[in-house]
């Protein structure tokens, strides 16, 4: 059973502008390991956390860090949620995480669906 859906675009140049303004916003929204990947990788991975907590029903109090996107040996994409984004994952009865991302002509996506 479906629990949430969620969708979310970002303009990769415009990402790279606000980095680039407040650097330190990688340190609060991608933890040590997403912050080595180029900035259309970035890009998709912050649609992927916006996607994540629109499908979790938007709650107030959800930590960035506390969503990780994690790649296997062929690149296909999967969260590790822990903390506040696995709390409310359970509280919702969520068993499985789906994204998948995408960026191309300046524009990254990620769409999400929470399943029981």
């Amino acid at each position: 059973m479906i629990i949430g859906v969620g969708i979310d675009v970002c303009e990769i140049a415009r990402f790279a502008e606000t980095i680039e303004r407040r650097p330190g916003l990688v340190k609060r929204l991608f933890t040590s390991t997403e912050a080595t990947k180029p900035m259309a990788s970035l890009a998709a991975r912050f649609a992927a956390k916006e996607a994540l907590a629109k499908a979790l029903g938007a709650p107030s109090g959800l930590s960035w860090l506390d969503a990780e996107i994690e790649t296997d040996e062929v690149g296909k994409p999967s969260f590790r949620v822990r903390g506040t984004v696995a709390a409310r994952a359970a509280a919702l009865g969520v068993a499985n995480i789906h994204v998948s991302l995408s960026h191309d002509a300046g524009i990254a996506s990620a769409f999400v669906i929470c399943e029981a």
